[in-house]
């Protein structure tokens, strides 16, 4: 199977997760477009969806799928996202995609959380995949300075062709931080976050995934935490 088989395998998987009469909060990147489409096809079972980016937002919206601002929603019953990493205690490296802020609010506030993504995600040790951080632009030199001082090699990520820093949505700016062998996610993504100048760390350890749909070969692996 490709990579995009298993993505849509995992999307598919995941609709068994979808709360009826409820409002879904949907994740960003490639799985999680895969996941919409499917949504898409129940979209008279659910109430809407909360968006963790507005390229998630437009999809939805596209599809026919009300989105709804997370302070007007008392409560999300299921949250739906892929990740870059995922071990085997549901900790995760997300961010790749640049939304890691609100994914990662929208996360906190859901009952339960769903991780699609192929097999190739699962791993070890968290860290081959350069952890995002996103940070006020003031503050990014800065900021670069402390995560260096972990073990990390910290880069400004740039806008695709560019030389200028990408900006995500809320307006702050990211970086990657490579070599970094995260052994203790939860004390790390502390750690970070009281750097100041940190908007958000792409750590998901202390509030990690509850399940996570994996694509395989010969099918889709249920992992629970």
């Amino acid at each position: 199977m490709t990579q995009d088989e298993l993505k849509q395998a995992v999307a598919r998987a995941a609709i068994a997760y979808v709360v009826d009469n409820e409002i879904i909060g949907v994740g960003t990147g490639s799985t999680a477009n895969f996941f919409i489409d499917e949504l898409a096809l129940i979209k008279h079972r659910i109430k809407g969806a909360v968006a963790s980016s507005e390229a998630t937002a437009a999809r939805l919206r596209g599809h026919g799928i009300e989105v709804f601002d997370l302070n007007d929603v008392p409560a999300i019953a299921v949250y739906i996202d892929g990740a870059d990493e995922i071990n085997a205690a549901g900790a995760m490296i997300k961010g790749g995609g640049a939304a890691l802020t609100r994914e990662k609010i929208v996360a906190s506030v859901s009952g339960q959380f769903v991780c699609i993504a192929d097999g190739s995600k699962l791993v070890d040790v968290l860290g081959k995949f350069p952890l995002p951080v996103e940070v006020l632009p003031m503050a990014r030199n800065a900021v670069a300075r402390e995560l260096a001082k972990l073990g990390g090699t910290p880069k400004l990520r740039l806008k695709a062709g560019t030389d200028e820093a990408f900006v995500t949505d809320n307006g702050g700016n990211i970086l990657d931080v490579a070599g970094l062998a995260i052994t203790d996610p939860v004390a790390l993504e502390a750690q970070i976050n009281q750097i100041v100048g940190v908007i958000a760390v792409g750590l998901f350890a202390a509030r990690g995934a509850n399940v996570c749909l994996l694509g395989m070969a010969e099918g889709v692996k249920t992992l629970k935490f």
